[in-house]
């Protein structure tokens, strides 16, 4: 039944045969019916053991219907030329799209830019990792200092954008401009130039994200048994010698899992740069995400937008399976 909807709804869709299957929703209810019904065949088939299914089963069609059939109906958009602003609708275009991307100066100026924010990272786990070494240590109102550098974790990054970017930062009547004009700066313009416009998109992503990175290092700091320290302390290890020798090694899972995690979500970066800079000034604090999201916005191109969108994807599962790989191969004994 499934498939037979599926195949009526297609010709429908290209006009083969006018059946009044205005939207995809005939072939949503078809696919829940086939998911209930291949649920409740796996008890009757297979009892306890049919039963024991059910609890992965669920979630994997689930996670089918949410992201393979919207990544499949993607790629017909992506060998599209479909502008929302032309009144001709979707039409299949071939290669078009994709000779478009690879002569397109700007896409590549903005994966240039995520190599950056990218690289950023380490800064970024490096003060992470200091901050969670002075929470982890014996300082008055540690309690207090715990809670304080937390809270910009619990900022939206958007309220982050408009609260430094807009207008701390701006340029007028923002505080920190006033403070550099009265420093001897006569024209504090943050993102005027391209160099100092991608160091404050990057400070204030980072200001954001660093906490999360910080509290997972905290929590790994916390796990390490307290006498492996006194031990060392006991031998003679300088303070250097005993973070260098126990406290990092050990970290090292946790901190690699951190750091991967930031990665993700620095795939993802686009809300600051669009609400603060819109990818300027010219294009230097573009992301990748920020520049696919002003072609869907600003130029209603709806099949560009989309290839670009799953060749970035492409690019993060490759990355991502490299970076995991190292990881694990970095991560395993020597000895």
């Amino acid at each position: 039944m499934l498939g037979l909807v599926i195949v009526l709804q297609l010709l429908d869709q290209r006009g083969g045969a006018a059946l009044g299957f205005e939207t995809w929703r005939p072939t949503l209810y078809a696919y829940l019916l086939w998911a209930s019904c291949l649920c409740w065949g796996q008890v009757i088939l297979y009892g306890e053991h049919g039963k024991r299914s059910l609890f992965i089963l669920p979630a994997a069609l689930f996670v089918i219907s949410m992201v393979v059939f919207p990544l499949i109906f993607a790629l017909g958009i992506a060998f599209s030329n479909w502008n929302l602003s032309s009144p001709d609708g979707r039409q299949f275009n071939g290669l078009d799209n994709v000779r478009q991307m690879w002569g397109d100066p700007f896409y590549w100026n903005a994966l240039r830019n995520m190599v950056w924010y990218v690289l950023a990272i380490v800064v970024e786990y490096a003060i992470a990792f200091g901050l969670a070494l002075l929470l982890n240590a014996q300082i008055r109102a540690r309690k207090f200092f715990r809670v304080a550098f937390l809270l910009p974790l619990m900022l939206s990054p958007v309220a982050v954008s408009w609260m430094i970017g807009k207008s701390m930062l701006e340029i007028r009547f923002g505080p920190i401009a006033r403070l550099a004009r009265e420093l001897g700066w006569d024209s504090p313009s943050f993102f005027g130039s391209p160099e100092m416009a991608r160091a404050m998109i990057m400070i204030m992503d980072a200001w954001t994200f660093i906490p999360f990175m910080m509290i997972m290092i905290l929590a790994g700091l916390q796990a390490i048994p307290r006498e492996l320290r006194e031990a060392a302390e006991v031998d003679g290890a300088s303070a250097w010698r005993r973070f260098w020798e126990i406290t990092f090694p050990l970290m090292l899972p946790v901190s690699v899992t951190a750091i991967l995690i930031r990665i993700i979500f620095k795939l993802k970066l686009a809300d600051i740069i669009i609400n603060v800079t819109s990818g300027g000034p010219g294009g230097a604090t573009d992301s990748v995400t920020s520049f696919i999201f002003r072609e869907y916005r600003d130029r209603s191109n709806v099949g560009y937008g989309t290839l670009l969108a799953i060749v970035y994807l492409v690019l993060i599962v490759i990355a991502m399976t490299i970076l995991m790989k190292l990881a694990d191969r970095w991560m395993k004994p020597r000895y």
